[in-house]
């Protein structure tokens, strides 16, 4: 059991896909606390949620962001590379900014120049202000686990869905910001060329490899949105359907993935994803991809992606 406690007024504390809210009880003046049994080997992301606010936890030093905190069971080791940073620190932003403007509208688009291989990161809000990539990237170059590269941090869109499900993204990428990206001093080598995504990014990381082949040959995938499939219901939102969802389908045909090196990983914690990815991990090695799989011990949670982000685009590279 793993005690949370809280100072203030009624609250509750809430789990990142994994486990569902718990009221805490009221012990005495202003303290609240409840006694949670957490499943073995779990990363985890949780607030508590008081008086209509979510709060980090005041008690832990290890934040994600000004509202949320981590927490890792005791029967996982600490993840390398990743330092703690509290909910008051506010990240340092890679120096150099790009203006995007073209076909998916105006973004600002952050660069850590770093090395020569290019790891295009989706969701790039999130490595830069919530989980600190640069440094974790950093702590693995300077261990020696993979060279020195530089890191492309794509905004994260207003509407995932529409965008990373869009035919357009990747034309726009392809003609507009690597060109762009090599007007600013980043020459982008497509032979080292890694693209890194979650959930939906994932998602649309992996397509890219089967819709641009000459683009993508280097994946890194947390969590895919396999499920995703264009006539399911909520627009294809809907873990229900057929495993693999579309990108199954697809594969299914044995497609000559030959020249393209993925990573696949998922969270033990989140089941109903592992038999879409599952599926998509087994037909793509069997079109001829290198494949390699893990299982993370997290839920559907960037506390449990941002390790297998380090090491599998180091595995890409070596």
């Amino acid at each position: 059991m793993t005690r949370f406690e809280w100072r203030g007024g009624p609250a509750s504390v809430r789990f990142e896909s994994v486990l569902d809210p718990v009221e805490l009880t009221h012990e005495g003046g202003d303290l609240w606390a409840a006694e949670v049994e957490m499943p073995a080997k779990l990363r985890v992301t949780y607030h508590f949620f008081s008086e209509g606010e979510e709060h980090a936890d005041p008690a832990n030093p290890a934040g994600a962001g000004p509202n949320r905190s981590l927490f890792t069971t005791p029967d996982l080791e600490p993840q390398p590379h990743w330092p703690v940073v509290g909910p008051d620190e506010v990240l340092d932003v890679p120096s150099l900014r790009i203006r995007w403007n073209g076909a998916l509208g105006r973004k600002t688009v952050r660069v850590h120049q770093g090395g020569e291989p290019v790891v295009l990161l989706f969701d790039g809000d999130d490595w830069m202000y919530v989980h600190p990539a640069v440094a974790a990237f950093e702590s693995a170059v300077k261990n020696g686990e993979m060279p020195p590269a530089t890191l492309v941090f794509l905004p994260t869109p207003r509407d995932r869905d529409a965008e990373y499900n869009s035919p357009e993204l990747w034309q726009a990428i392809r003609d507009e910001l690597l060109p762009l990206l090599a007007s600013n001093g980043v020459a982008v080598d497509l032979s080292r060329f890694v693209v890194a995504g979650q959930s939906l990014g994932g998602l649309s990381a992996f397509r890219a490899a089967l819709d641009f082949p000459s683009l993508v040959t280097k994946v890194a995938c947390q969590s895919g949105s396999f499920w995703w499939k264009r006539d399911l219901p909520r627009h294809g939102l809907s873990l229900d359907g057929p495993a693999g969802g579309e990108i199954a389908e697809r594969l299914g045909a044995l497609p000559d993935l030959s020249g393209l090196r993925v990573a696949f990983d998922v969270g033990e914690h989140e089941p109903r994803m592992h038999r879409h990815c599952s599926v998509v991990e087994e037909l793509a090695a069997q079109a001829g991809a290198t494949v390699r799989v893990d299982r993370s011990p997290a839920g559907h949670d960037r506390v449990g992606w941002r390790h297998a982000l380090v090491r599998d685009v180091a595995w890409l590279l070596s």
